[in-house]
């Protein structure tokens, strides 16, 4: 069965960003999808220190969450990254998370489906949901778009349930990312994946 796995960037368990989470969750359910929600926001996630002993290690060197979702990552079909703003921008503890995760993590993520999800009361809101797109964008992921922005507002979970658009957006998003990640598996059945060149590094060594 194809997996969809959920990261809730959210120190509530039940807050905002979950609400939104979770009406995408029933939809997955529905679409024939098995899911798992790691709740991320709730646990001390220290930033990448740039030691580059994942290389070696083949994992991180902090042997924390990142390490325990890293091969959840790798056999599911698709991800869903979910923040609170704080700020403008998601939250530290889904940065440092998806930093390390992406980074230390060598397995490719080549035509795997990436979602963002985002929660703010009023501001914010499109700032945060283009800085968690750009970890999909920057490892061949195909992006899951909905009928609005992937957002929901409201300082409550009570307030996101009032906010009928914003769980409509999540249902749709759920059933666009059901539908591509059934075509791309289909579409790899047929044809294979595209080709993916990695023999150049541009980094101007030379100074010029």
């Amino acid at each position: 069965m194809s997996k969809i796995l959920l990261l809730n960037g959210s120190p509530h368990l039940h807050g905002c960003t979950a609400t939104a989470l979770d009406e995408m969750i029933k939809v997955f359910k529905k679409e024939g999808f098995d899911t798992e929600l790691i709740q991320v926001g709730v646990k001390g996630i220290r930033g990448c220190i740039s030691c580059n002993k994942c290389s070696e290690n083949g994992k991180c060197v902090f042997d924390d969450l990142v390490n325990e979702t890293a091969p959840l990552f790798e056999e599911a079909d698709g991800l869903v990254v979910g923040s609170p703003v704080y700020y403008g921008s998601p939250n530290g503890n889904i940065l440092s998370f998806m930093d390390r995760l992406f980074y230390s993590t060598h397995f490719s993520k080549h035509m795997k489906v990436g979602a963002a999800v985002v929660s703010c009361r009023r501001g914010g809101n499109t700032a945060s949901f283009d800085v968690l797109n750009k970890y999909f964008t920057i490892s061949g992921m195909p992006v899951a778009s909905s009928t609005y922005w992937n957002q929901v507002h409201g300082f409550s979970a009570e307030d996101v349930k009032k906010d009928l658009e914003g769980l409509q957006t999540m249902r749709n998003l759920a059933r666009n990312m059901s539908f591509m990640i059934k075509a791309i598996k289909d579409a790899k059945d047929r044809y294979g994946l595209p080709e993916v060149e990695r023999e150049y590094f541009t980094s101007f060594p030379d100074g010029k």
